[in-house]
């Protein structure tokens, strides 16, 4: 898998994480425990920092950077979906950002918020726990989040980590 330095940026990940082989990780990269990366994903710590909690995935074609001045964080038991793009934001314990949506700079999802798929959460945007954000720009729909779903997800991803760091193989080359 390509995990690369730039310069005195080293990426630290956790030995219990996985990251699949298709995935990039550069620079000040820090992935937590039973974290999963999926194939195509891009974590690119290259002006700033990217930290990702516990247990938290980060789902195929996802792209993460982040800006000199803010840093790009997800924290912990968090389902980050396929095609997502994280720039310069923060992701709380718990949190869900759905396929295809976007989350810009110093915009704070809080515990338990959902960012629906396909939306566009704009710069300096703070949504509320438990609170739905949905649309391009983003609507605001509190109390709308099911927090039982997002934590079904999130187990289902470390454990699905778990059994690709053990049972994934290709099969195309000798």
């Amino acid at each position: 898998m390509p995990i690369y330095a730039l310069g005195d940026q080293v990426p630290r990940i956790h030995p219990t994480a996985y990251v699949h082989p298709d995935a990039i990780i550069i620079g000040s990269v820090e992935i937590g425990a039973e974290s999963s990366i999926w194939p195509g994903a891009v974590l690119r710590g290259d002006d700033g920092e990217i930290r990702i909690g516990a247990r938290t995935s980060i789902q195929d074609n996802a792209v993460l950077h982040t800006t000199p001045m803010d840093h790009t964080v997800v924290g912990d038991d968090c389902v980050i979906g396929h095609i997502v793009h994280l720039e310069g934001c923060t992701i709380m314990d718990g949190s869900l950002v759905g396929n295809a949506a976007m989350v810009l700079h110093r915009s704070v999802v809080r515990p338990g918020a959902i960012v629906a798929a396909n939306s566009v959460v704009l710069y300096d945007v703070d949504i509320p726990s438990g609170a739905l954000a949905v649309g391009s720009p983003a609507v605001i729909k509190e109390g709308r989040a099911d927090t039982a779903m997002i934590q079904l997800a999130a187990a289902s991803y470390v454990e699905r980590g778990r059994r690709f760091a053990t049972e994934l193989r290709r099969i195309d080359q000798p």
